[in-house]
């Protein structure tokens, strides 16, 4: 399992990923975000890991995919649901969403809801 302050941290890093889909962090973007986060208990850990990400412009695949490995590694969690809501609000920020925070949003569902699939097959394996 995954240390809750890591939870958050990674959740910074996948807002940044949709917001950087499009090749640029849009200001009506940041001004969501920061609006959502402020009803969120750790929501300043969220924005630092954000901003983080925004500053080292980090590579968005790479990172993508050590996200999908976290959230696998924490395994399911109500904060998911908080999560594809923040995204959802954060693409529809700017000019509605388009097709590549479309993308990020879709492929987070799926690529997790994946991962957990495949983890229960291995244990259901391990046990026969």
């Amino acid at each position: 399992m995954v240390s809750r302050e890591r939870l958050y941290q990674t959740f910074g890093e996948l807002l940044y990923v949709l917001a950087m889909s499009d090749g640029v962090i849009q200001k009506e973007e940041v001004e969501t975000l920061e609006e959502i986060l402020k009803g969120h208990p750790k929501g300043e850990e969220i924005k630092w890991s954000f901003d983080y990400e925004s500053d080292n412009q980090n590579d968005i695949e790479t990172l993508y995919k050590n996200i999908i490995e976290v959230f696998s590694d924490n395994g399911p969690d109500m904060e998911y649901d908080f999560m594809l809501y923040a995204l959802t609000k954060i693409a529809e920020a700017t000019k509605g969403v388009d097709a590549n925070e479309e993308q990020v949003i879709t492929n987070f569902s799926k690529d997790l809801l994946e991962r957990f699939k495949n983890d229960i097959e291995k244990i259901k394996e391990k046990y026969k």
